[in-house]
């Protein structure tokens, strides 16, 4: 099985506006060269755009519960839906949701057939909301979001722990300073389906580079 490789633009200047397209179709251009599954996520203000001239899975970076009706300044599923999202990420380090709103959140993009993935800082929390049923569980140290030093590499045991504690290999992401395919082989062999990664592509001075040798290693 190919190990998912997702990728969050977060609001990083490399990867915003015409910039976020451009690295869009460098991620849809490894994606294809390699078979590789990589799936991206990205701001609301880019998603349109970037669905319509991608064929990878494009991703909302956020959503709330809320639908139609009278709720500015809110990110819809069927707003997102409706802009080519394939699914959301949630529950981010950077931005935290209640376990209430994470629910109602699972719930409404399930009922719309988006994607969920659910980020947790502790193999426990990824227990805990695996009863959430989001299709992944991305295990993030919040220590070493950004930094060059991937879980693969200093907690290797993260990978191991939340293994155990869910037990379903498919459903588990691994983010947080990953940057090589070496990274990626780690966590594959450790019983992840794949990585969840931002910085080690995003503001990579050759994110083409970057994204080949994450999905070269066999």
């Amino acid at each position: 099985m190919r190990p998912v490789i997702i990728i969050n633009f977060k609001t990083y200047r490399q990867a915003t506006g015409k910039k976020a397209l451009k690295l869009a179709k460098v991620c849809a251009k490894v994606a294809k060269s390699y078979r590789a599954d990589i799936r991206i996520a990205v701001q609301p203000t880019d998603l349109q755009i970037i669905a319509n001239a991608v064929k990878i899975p494009v991703y909302a970076q956020h959503m709330d519960p809320e639908s139609f009706g009278k709720f500015t300044g809110f990110l819809t599923a069927e707003a997102l839906r409706a802009d080519g999202a394939k699914g959301t990420l949630l529950n981010h380090s950077e931005h935290r949701l209640s376990k209430s709103v994470l629910k109602a959140c699972v719930k409404k993009a399930k009922s719309l057939g988006l994607k969920v993935v659910l980020c947790a800082r502790t193999p426990k929390e990824g227990q805990m909301l695996t009863r959430l049923k989001p299709d992944f569980i991305a295990i993030e140290p919040a220590a070493l979001i950004g930094g060059k030093i991937s879980v693969s590499e200093a907690e290797p045991w993260l990978i191991q722990d939340i293994v155990k504690r869910i037990g379903k290999k498919e459903r588990i992401l691994v983010g947080a300073g990953v940057h090589t395919g070496e990274d990626v082989h780690i966590a594959s062999k450790l019983g992840a389906a794949g990585v969840l990664l931002a910085s080690g592509v995003t503001t990579a001075k050759n994110p083409e580079s970057v994204l080949k040798n994450l999905v070269s290693r066999k």
